[in-house]
């Protein structure tokens, strides 16, 4: 597949939705909570961490998001081995580290991946990563959604980045949609939800309704005006 940029159609000038899967047991009750988000509203991307699953669960579950995610129209980017990402014909690729890492997967998968990185835990490394040009830096930790409310730092570096630096910005937001404007205030480009919108027990299209329904209040000035 042709390498698509994360801003892909439809292409809206506001806060957008992105989608992590969950840490945890893998069940059929995920991935039709992930179906029925998919399918209830706008999401520009799905990441799917490898987690603690091997390599033979981690290709079966990546392949049905896959399925799931491009089918609705969203990227799906890869966060684990990239053997396995290259087989499941996925969107792009999510590397954690530090500008050297990053470096050598847009090198390596630049031309045909999006190319996301993250890690970041303050200013200095956030533009080391930065520098590089990636698709995206992600402000946050995978399957770290413990919380209602967003981290405290990454909230201020989403701040900060998004009126300093132009590649785009995604802050890991709570595990409840309660808190999710304080994700969206802070400037960034995306908003990543998972407990909020896919954990156990979560209506999740109706949770993929309402997280459109506040980040549709978050419009980003047209510069060109």
């Amino acid at each position: 597949m042709a390498k698509e940029n994360i801003l892909t159609e439809p292409n809206q000038n506001r806060c957008r939705l992105v989608l992590i899967t969950p840490a945890g047991p893998l069940t059929d009750g995920l991935l039709e909570r992930l179906h029925a988000a998919m399918s209830a509203g706008d999401v520009a991307s799905l990441i799917v961490p490898q987690y603690q699953m091997d390599e033979e669960q981690y290709q079966s579950f990546l392949s049905e998001a896959v399925r799931i995610g491009q089918s609705a129209g969203a990227a799906v980017v890869a966060a684990g081995d990239t053997r396995i990402a290259g087989r499941c014909a996925v969107d792009g690729i999510h590397v954690v580290g530090g500008h050297t890492e990053v470096r050598s997967a847009l090198q390596a998968f630049g031309h045909k991946w999006i190319v996301g990185s993250g890690g970041a835990e303050n200013r200095h490394a956030a533009l080391s990563l930065g520098e590089e040009d990636p698709d995206y830096v992600f402000f946050g930790r995978f399957g770290m959604d413990m919380h209602p409310e967003p981290h405290k730092r990454n909230v201020a570096l989403a701040e900060w980045w998004s009126t300093v630096v132009e590649v785009p910005c995604i802050i890991m937001g709570g595990n409840t949609l309660d808190t999710l404007k304080v994700a969206a205030a802070t400037g960034a480009e995306f908003v990543a939800l998972s407990r909020a919108v896919l954990d156990d027990g979560v209506d999740a299209a109706k949770a993929c309704e309402q997280a459109n329904l506040v980040l549709e209040q978050f419009v980003f000035e047209d510069e060109a005006a």
